[in-house]
């Protein structure tokens, strides 16, 4: 299983915009993907928009994006390039 740790830069936190760009590539993934705050909780869907605003994930905290499969690398990537954008 891969994962990422990103630092999430967005004023807003992984909430609005954010959420919804990153929850648009995430369902665009032929693997499942989760989402968990790296100090604490469970891991959520990365699929689903309102799991992932429930996280309440501000902006300088720090998340693990996880993801298993053929491409995973290139779509934890991409996921991680998307929390880490101010």
């Amino acid at each position: 299983m891969g994962e990422r740790k990103v630092t999430v830069a967005a004023e807003v936190g992984l909430h609005a915009r954010p959420a919804a760009t990153f929850v648009q590539r995430a369902k665009q993934a032929p693997m499942d993907i989760t989402v968990e705050k790296a100090h604490g909780g469970g891991p959520v869907n990365g699929k689903s928009i309102l799991a992932i605003m429930a996280l309440d994930v501000r902006q300088g905290e720090t998340v693990v994006i996880s993801a298993e499969g053929d491409g995973s690398e290139e779509i934890l990537d991409e996921l991680a390039a998307i929390a880490s954008t101010p």
